[in-house]
C-alpha cells in the first residue's frame, strides 16, 4: 500500500506543452515586444521551467500525500504546518520563485506573467496545499502595487515580493458568506491608523509557521459608513507591528481561533481569524474610505484567475497519475498458465 502511494506522488512538469502554449498560442515574441524585453528568450524560459520542475518533483510532490494525511494543527494559538512544508517554503523563497512577475523596483524579476502562470501551474500540480500560499501573496502584491500609498508600498511590498512575508485576503464573515454587503467588521480611526474589530472566515493561510509576519488585507466598515457594499473600506493589518507602533515583534491584536476541517488540501491552513479581541487590531487604510471593494477586486480577480489555473494543474496531475497507473497495471493471464 505505501509503495503505491509513493508512486502516486510522482510528478513531472509538462515543459514542452507549456512552451508550445507560450510560443504558438500566447505569441511569446509579441509579449516580449509589448514589454520591451527583447533580451528574453524562450530558451531562457525553458531553463526557468526546468528548475521549477526540479523543485516541484523533488521537494513539493513528495510532501503532497503525507501533508494531506498529517494536516495542519492549531496548538496554544500557534498553527503548525505538516513536516517538511516550512523547509520547502524556505527553499521556494531562497531561490527567488515568489518574485518572478513583480517589479524590480521592489525586488522582483519583471518576467512576463505568462511565465509566472506556467510556474504557478507547476506548484499547484505538485502540491496544491503548498501552492495556495504564494497564490494569496501575489494577489496582495498586485493590490498594493495598484492601490497602496507610497508609505504602504515602502513598508510591505519588498518583503511580500520576496516571500519573506505572506499575504492573505479577508473577505467572508460567519453571517455574510459571499454577500460582502453584509459584513460587520468595523474600523475605528485612531490617529494615523485604525483599530479593526471583527471575525473573518475561510482565510487561506490566515496563520502558519512559514514566515515571521503575515500581512492581512481586511474589509471593514468605518463608523460613518453607508449600508451595503458601498460602505466597505480596505485595510492592511499586519500580524506583527512595526517600529512606528511599538517595539519590533509585538503581535497585533490578531489571532487564529480555529482551523477548518476539510475533505482535502488539509496541509493548507484555512483559518477563522479574530481581529480586535482586546484594544483593536491596528490597520492602515488603503486608498479612499468606503471604496474598499473596488480595490479588493484587484486581489480577488488575481485569485480567480489562479483558481482557474488550479483546475488545469490538478487535471494535469490526475492525467499523469492515471497514465502511470495504466502503464503499470498488469492485465491478462500469465503466460505460465
Amino acid at each position: 500500500m505505501s509503495h503505491g502511494f509513493q508512486k502516486m506522488s510522482n510528478y513531472s512538469a509538462p515543459i514542452q506543452e507549456m512552451l508550445f502554449v507560450m510560443e504558438e498560442i500566447a505569441d511569446f515574441n509579441n509579449i516580449k515586444m509589448l514589454l520591451n524585453q527583447d533580451e528574453l528568450s524562450i530558451d531562457f524560459v525553458k531553463v526557468i521551467l526546468e528548475e521549477a520542475g526540479n523543485l516541484a518533483s523533488e521537494v513539493l510532490a513528495p510532501l503532497n500525500y503525507p501533508g494531506d494525511t498529517q494536516g495542519c494543527v492549531l496548538e496554544n494559538g500557534i498553527v503548525h504546518t505538516p513536516a517538511g512544508f516550512k523547509n520547502a517554503y524556505k527553499q521556494f523563497i531562497d531561490n527567488g520563485w515568489n518574485s518572478v512577475p513583480f517589479s524590480k523596483k521592489y525586488g522582483g524579476q519583471d518576467l512576463p506573467w505568462v511565465t509566472a502562470i506556467s510556474i504557478s501551474e507547476v506548484w499547484n500540480s505538485a502540491n496544491m496545499a503548498f501552492g495556495l500560499c504564494p497564490l494569496l501573496t501575489q494577489g496582495a502584491v498586485a493590490l498594493l502595487e495598484a492601490h497602496g500609498s507610497c508609505d504602504l508600498k515602502e513598508k510591505y511590498l519588498q518583503k511580500l515580493v520576496s516571500g519573506e512575508w505572506t499575504g492573505t485576503m479577508n473577505l467572508t464573515e460567519p453571517q455574510a458568506g459571499s454577500d460582502l454587503s453584509l459584513i460587520k467588521a468595523r474600523a475605528t480611526p485612531d490617529g494615523d491608523y485604525y483599530r479593526i474589530f471583527g471575525q473573518k472566515l475561510y482565510i487561506s493561510y490566515g496563520d502558519h509557521d512559514f514566515t515571521d509576519n503575515i500581512i492581512h488585507m481586511v474589509l471593514a466598515r468605518l463608523p460613518d459608513a453607508p449600508e451595503g457594499i458601498k460602505g466597505v473600506s480596505l485595510f492592511v493589518v499586519p500580524k506583527f507591528l512595526d517600529k512606528s507602533i511599538g517595539k519590533t515583534g509585538v503581535q497585533n491584536d490578531v489571532r487564529c481561533a480555529s482551523l477548518e476541517h476539510k475533505l482535502g488540501i488539509k496541509a493548507s491552513p484555512t483559518a477563522l481569524m479574530l481581529f480586535g479581541e482586546d484594544n483593536g487590531a491596528i490597520g492602515y487604510l488603503v486608498g479612499k474610505e468606503h471604496s474598499g471593494i473596488n480595490y479588493m477586486f484587484t486581489m480577488m480577480n488575481n485569485a480567480r484567475l489562479m483558481v482557474g489555473l488550479q483546475g488545469v494543474a490538478i487535471a494535469e496531475r490526475a492525467y499523469q497519475q492515471a497514465r502511470d497507473y495504466a502503464f503499470s497495471r498488469v492485465q491478462g493471464r500469465s503466460q505460465e498458465h
